[in-house]
């Protein structure tokens, strides 16, 4: 079909140049509070000696998984070190940090809403599609159109490109609680922001914990990308690389890349993980004359307290 071709390139630029016109000021003020946010957190992050941070890092670590993850995080960190890319990455760590956050602060109360509204999911399921479908490099033409070079057109492309899974398993989450439970909750007079805050929430915080692992571990994966539109950090240290085809350079920054990926990997999925019982739960049980045995399989837990109730008054009686 010669002379035919639909003109959704310019129809794209016509957009661009009318939402850029119209909405200068408000993208000028999203550029000043995300990049002073971004000074901030990189300037923590750079205060302290590498030794103070990685001792702070790994206590973290300790706190949510044990010595092994601890071990591991203060390892991995000490390669960052040898391998003199500490600076980098303290810096590709805070515009992860800063387009992570803003991620999950706009991703998980969307997933909310979709997953306790139909009309809402069905608009919102076609956005996520096409922001997941979408080449991640075509992010940074409108990002550096709206928000010139530097690390801001960094996190802003960051942030469309890690923020569907966020959503999604928000959505799915939320949704997948057992309606009985919520049911129950209704039945007993709760309202449905107590239901959401006290049911559905903590139900759903295993599929809500995977989605925040993947929106980090989809923004590390735009250290690169960031990189090209003058970001620094890792990812500027790996363009360098490919343009002067410094193997060397290319693979001490891309292993600082890895090592910061499966620490914040390992730290996300931690905490998604259920808390086994505390010890002084089931001693405080055992002291009160409850039994901490597991009811059979045909044996309720109504049952069982029923049991205990009836061998502490056959104790009185004797």
């Amino acid at each position: 079909m010669d002379g035919f071709r639909i003109p959704v390139g310019q129809w794209a630029e016509t957009v661009v140049d009318v939402v850029g016109d119209a909405l200068r000021g408000l993208f000028d003020a999203v550029a000043l509070v995300l990049g002073a946010v971004y000074d901030a957190v990189d300037a923590v992050l750079m205060a302290p000696p590498f030794w103070l941070l990685i001792i702070v890092l790994a206590a973290a670590a300790f706190a949510v998984s044990g010595w092994r993850l601890a071990l591991g995080t203060a390892l991995g960190l000490l390669v960052i070190v040898g391998v003199d890319q500490w600076d980098n990455a303290m810096d590709t760590l805070a515009l992860v940090i800063v387009a992570a956050l803003v991620a999950i602060v706009i991703a998980i109360p969307v997933g909310i809403w979709a997953a306790r509204s139909d009309a809402v999911s069905r608009i919102v399921r076609p956005v996520l599609d096409f922001l997941q479908t979408m080449p991640a490099f075509v992010y940074l033409i409108p990002a550096i159109i709206f928000f010139g070079v530097g690390a801001v057109p960094g996190m802003i492309a960051t942030i469309l490109f890690a923020i569907a899974p966020g959503v999604r398993l928000t959505e799915l989450g939320i949704r997948g609680v057992d309606s009985e439970v919520v049911e129950a909750g209704y039945a007993f007079g709760a309202s449905p922001a107590r239901v959401l805050r006290q049911i559905q929430i903590p139900l759903a915080l295993p599929s809500i914990m995977a989605g925040v692992n993947q929106v980090i571990m989809l923004s590390l994966s735009m250290v690169v990308i960031a990189g090209m539109v003058g970001a620094g950090g890792l990812g500027g240290e790996i363009v360098r690389a490919i343009g002067r085809i410094n193997v060397g350079l290319g693979f001490e920054a891309g292993l600082s890349v890895v090592m910061i990926a499966m620490i914040l990997d390992r730290l996300t999925s931690a905490l998604g993980r259920p808390r086994a019982p505390r010890r002084a739960d089931a001693a405080r049980r055992t002291r009160n004359g409850g039994s901490t045995a597991r009811p059979s399989r045909g044996e309720s837990a109504a049952d069982t307290d029923r049991s205990a109730d009836s061998t502490r008054m056959e104790r009185t009686s004797a």
